[in-house]
């Protein structure tokens, strides 16, 4: 056992391959590009509604369409029910995110010049870490706003939970959540950085029983 760990510990400081560095390197490439698209779209149809309302969620701000009439409109219509309205100040809990977009850029970079296995297996941790508690965030700040109603409101509704993921019907009002083109560059670099790590692993693990013959 001591003897397969100290194997295991020498594994995991050994120096990245190039061709790795290379392709960590250009995976910074979509996170920089997660800074110039929305991460999450949410769009609201109804009768009245015929052409829909929209927000887009991104990095470092909340826009409306319509050159920002919609998010208008849809706040309005929030205050009816008593929601607080969605913008910055609502979802101040993603302020971190672009923070932590940064902090992945600058720790990829130091992975692709002088990293080793154990640093890139570091990056991956703290990469599923940053996706899993971003999302966690996200769903736990639509809940607060679906259900910290006022009572006080003119129209008064149950609480509710609003989509998240797909489609759903609240009042007479349709409602998409889906992920857009930013969320799809973060996942390009989270599946980079995990299938590098898993093919270290695996290229270790194969030259160690080669090694053992």
């Amino acid at each position: 056992m001591k003897n397969a760990l100290d194997k295991f510990y020498a594994f995991v400081q050994t120096p990245l391959r190039l061709r790795s560095r290379i392709v960590l390197a250009l995976l910074v490439v979509p996170l920089l590009l997660a800074f110039t698209a929305p991460l999450w779209n949410i769009s609201m149809t109804a009768p009245q509604y015929p052409q829909g309302l929209e927000i887009d969620i991104f990095a470092h701000k909340v826009e409306g369409g319509r050159d920002g009439a919609d998010i208008q409109e849809i706040n309005t219509l929030n205050h009816y029910i008593g929601m607080a309205p969605i913008d910055r100040a609502a979802l101040s809990d993603l302020d971190w995110i672009p923070f932590a977009i940064g902090v992945l850029m600058i720790l990829t970079l130091r992975v692709a010049a002088i990293g080793n296995v154990s640093a890139l297996i570091d990056l991956a941790v703290m990469t599923f870490y940053f996706s899993l508690f971003s999302l966690g965030r996200f769903v736990y700040k639509l809940y607060v706003l679906g259900h910290n109603l006022d009572p006080r409101a003119p129209v008064t509704v149950e609480p509710f939970m609003p989509a998240v993921f797909g489609t759903k019907q609240i009042a007479n009002f349709t409602v998409t959540s889906l992920p857009r083109l930013a969320t799809i560059y973060m996942g390009i670099f989270a599946t980079g950085v995990a299938a590098l790590t898993i093919w270290h692993l695996w290229a270790g693990r194969r030259d160690a029983r080669r090694a053992g013959r």
